[in-house]
């Protein structure tokens, strides 16, 4: 399968969701790189539509999750305009149509001030940073039982659904935040039920560690934009992914950092 006949299935899946078989089923010597090539073709066709690029989203970063999904490294997607949804007073009602086996995702995002240096030492990292957010992605799989492999993944925009944003704080306001960050926890509710708990180093040991990850790959892509002040890039589930519906309620609560949770109905 090359990469135009890919890009043109994931153009149409993505007009008329619906599940296939994996492409990397269809095609066993599938790349992760060949997958890329595809999802830029899926990019550029988002773009012609109007469609505009606000950050990027981070995913398979939570170590703990590889063995259940047969993923064993990260890969990353992009964030549009139309995918976002601004939660106000940390509530939020997130459309599901148009998903295909829709899950959610809480993670922790950074707003960028500036293109971020190439390194691995948080405290630089965090000199590119305006604020933290608190972020719920909704991911989705267009293969039968999320059945998949990495170059999966990587065509399918990073099995990006939704991106739902939180309240910004600087990060001048969080004394010590590259420290304290491995360490916050996050718990997922469905109604008022604890469901899952997360925490920072469950991200590649920290989210900063994860934008960091993100950066060594983009540059490794001379055919995809680098990093870019203004965007806002999520970098991972702090815990596993769980399937939502429309009728449902989910929230979230952190400790360990003072990021309000959010409170999401699914329509």
């Amino acid at each position: 399968m090359d990469a135009t006949t890919l890009a043109r299935e994931l153009i149409a899946l993505h007009e008329n969701s619906r599940e296939v078989p994996p492409f990397s089923e269809r095609d066993p010597g599938l790349t992760p790189q060949a997958g890329y090539a595809a999802g830029r073709a899926l990019h550029a066709h988002r773009l012609a539509l109007g469609w505009r690029r606000r950050g990027r989203k981070i995913g398979f970063t939570n170590r703990t999750i590889w063995p259940r999904y047969g993923v064993y490294e990260p890969m990353w997607g992009t964030v549009y305009e139309q995918t976002l949804v601004f939660a106000q007073g940390g509530r939020a009602s997130v459309p599901l149509a148009g998903l295909a086996q829709p899950r959610i995702e809480p993670e922790i995002a950074f707003k960028l001030k500036g293109p971020p240096q190439r390194t691995r030492d948080p405290n630089k990292l965090l000199e590119s940073i305006e604020c933290i957010v608190h972020t719920v992605e909704i991911v989705q799989c267009h293969h039968p039982q999320w059945r998949l492999k990495i170059a999966d993944c990587c065509a399918d925009n990073g099995l990006h659904g939704r991106l739902i944003v939180g309240e910004p704080l600087p990060i001048g306001e969080i004394p010590d935040l590259a420290a304290r960050l491995p360490a916050a926890q996050v718990r997922l509710f469905n109604d008022k039920t604890l469901v899952d708990r997360g925490v920072g180093a469950n991200v590649l040991d920290s989210p900063l560690l994860a934008l960091a990850f993100l950066i060594e790959g983009l540059a490794a892509q001379p055919e995809s934009p680098a990093l870019s002040a203004g965007e806002i890039v999520s970098t991972g589930t702090l815990t596993d992914a769980y399937p939502v519906k429309p009728g449902e309620t989910w929230s979230t609560s952190f400790e360990g950092l003072p990021l309000p949770g959010l409170t999401l109905e699914f329509t």
